[in-house]
């Protein structure tokens, strides 16, 4: 099962900041990868355009659940200070839904059905 997901925080429009938030990307602390993995999480890609970032994320359909990742995330510190410390990176898009920053993207296309 894939989901395709769009972040629902765009990055703040700073090239430093933007710089920061993709170093701090090219090795992401090992308790949130273990998070992710726990999760049901088999791969996952972040891209960026400007300020817009789009996820990819691949998932193991019998163990992931997005509110399952939800309370894990909440359960755990030094997930929190992950996420803490990524919000200084980045600002809500215009839609954004209160307290979820990832939000679901419709997909509209796929080649393999035509």
């Amino acid at each position: 099962m894939r989901y395709c997901l769009a972040l629902a925080l765009d990055l703040i429009d700073d090239e430093a900041l933007i710089a920061e938030y993709e170093r701090r990307h090219h090795r992401i602390w090992p308790e949130v990868r273990d998070h992710l993995l726990r999760c049901g999480v088999i791969d996952m890609q972040i891209y960026r355009l400007g300020t817009r970032l789009t996820m990819i994320m691949e998932v193991d359909a019998q163990r992931f659940s997005f509110a399952a990742m939800a309370e894990a995330e909440r359960q755990s510190p030094i997930i929190q200070q992950w996420e803490d410390e990524m919000g200084r990176y980045q600002r809500p898009t215009p839609w954004t839904e209160e307290n979820n920053k990832w939000q679901l993207m419709k997909p509209i296309f796929q080649l393999a059905e035509q």
